[in-house]
């Protein structure tokens, strides 16, 4: 389906950036040295710009991916041609590996949406480590359970918070949790992509954006939002989940 593309393909090539690459990804922790060394070995790196499709919904899943720097969306498209996004991806972030269990194609389409640097790494010898190495394998199995439950809070969002709530969780997911006091929030890419990230319209979301101001005093510029109390957003936005803040790692 449309494009298929390669981890070889366009863009300026070069090596892995050590500062992120496997070594910020926790599904590698502990990992046996002589397989990071392969998988680094046959890594490929490269800078892309806004727009780029890494790869495409149906494509032959041969590689998995690290972004490095930069914003990947993750989208579907419905059988009349709406988009849907599924996640969009910040920098440390693995996304591709789990379709070495689905068919060995991707279910999903990735189009970077803020430029990015993307490391890709060959399915082949992910698949053969799990076969190898039976702790590695339950990793993998921790891994994907990981991402389970990440899907199941997002649904709980979804159900019991309103839009302003829903909105107020993800300015929180992009402060720095040690944080204390006023906070001046410069959104990493387009609201719309924010508003269908988050399930909304763009009326929803710019609705949603007016309570925040009104309720908890946001100041709003463009793309920077100042927030004058961290514990204010998070007594609004926490008191409808779950979870505690915070809670990205739960």
């Amino acid at each position: 389906m449309g494009m298929k593309t390669t981890a070889a393909n366009k863009c300026q090539s070069h090596p892995a950036t050590p500062e992120l690459g496997l070594d910020g990804i926790p599904l590698f922790n502990g990992a046996a040295p002589a397989f990071l060394d392969k998988l680094k070995a046959a890594s490929s790196t490269h800078d892309y710009a806004k727009g780029h499709v890494v790869f495409m919904q149906d494509d032959v899943a041969e590689w998995f991916y690290v972004v490095n720097s930069g914003w990947v969306k993750i989208f579907r498209q419905t059988l009349d041609g709406d988009e849907v996004i599924i996640d969009i991806l910040p920098a440390g972030t693995l996304f591709g590996e789990t379709e070495l269990f689905s068919n060995h194609s991707f279910a999903n389409s990735a189009e970077v949406v803020q430029d990015a640097k993307i490391t890709a790494y060959p399915m082949s010898l992910l698949r053969n480590q799990i076969s190898a190495d039976p702790s590695f394998a339950v990793k993998m199995l921790e891994h994907i359970l990981h991402g389970q439950r990440e899907q199941t809070k997002e649904i709980e969002h979804r159900t019991i918070m309103n839009a302003s709530q829903r909105l107020g969780c993800f300015l929180l997911r992009l402060i720095n949790v040690k944080k204390i006091g006023p906070v001046v929030l410069h959104l990493p890419y387009d609201k719309t992509l924010i508003a269908s990230r988050l399930g909304m319209q763009s009326e929803t979301f710019s609705r949603a954006l007016a309570r925040l101001k009104s309720d908890l005093g946001m100041r709003v510029r463009g793309a920077t939002i100042e927030i004058d109390s961290m514990d204010a957003l998070i007594s609004y936005t926490c008191s409808a989940c779950s979870n505690a803040f915070p809670c990205a790692e739960d």
